[in-house]
């Protein structure tokens, strides 16, 4: 029996988190903006899709990816007339994503999204 409970425990312990819900991260831009997004998240096998809405509107996830905790994206965006694209890189932790997001391959900010409930 209890070796039983053990392959369970370690069973449980390696399946990957999910990243499927609604995340929303508070964060200060590089500028000292500060700001929040959140993320709605759907995983299917390693596939990631969805879309982020934050103050410049909302925008469709491209090219998600799911591997173990691991997750990636981007988005296009635009502000002010001009398009950019963020690049997102991440890891699942239970009720947290540990996130960097890189803009246009120059610059780069850390962030946590905490899930929201309900989700």
């Amino acid at each position: 029996m209890k070796l039983i409970l053990l392959v369970l425990l370690a069973v449980a312990t390696m399946v990957a988190a999910d990243p499927t819900g609604i995340w929303k991260a508070d964060y200060t831009t590089p500028d000292g903006t500060a700001r929040s997004t959140t993320f709605h998240l759907k995983a299917e096998g390693e596939k990631l899709t969805g879309k982020l809405v934050s103050a410049m509107g909302e925008a469709p996830i491209k090219d998600g990816v799911v591997k173990g905790d691991d997750i990636s994206f981007s988005a296009v965006r635009n502000f002010n007339g001009n398009e950019f694209t963020i690049t997102y890189t991440g890891t699942v932790s239970g009720d947290e994503i540990k996130m960097k997001a890189v803009f246009n391959e120059q610059r780069s900010m850390d962030m946590v999204a905490k899930k929201q409930s309900g989700s």
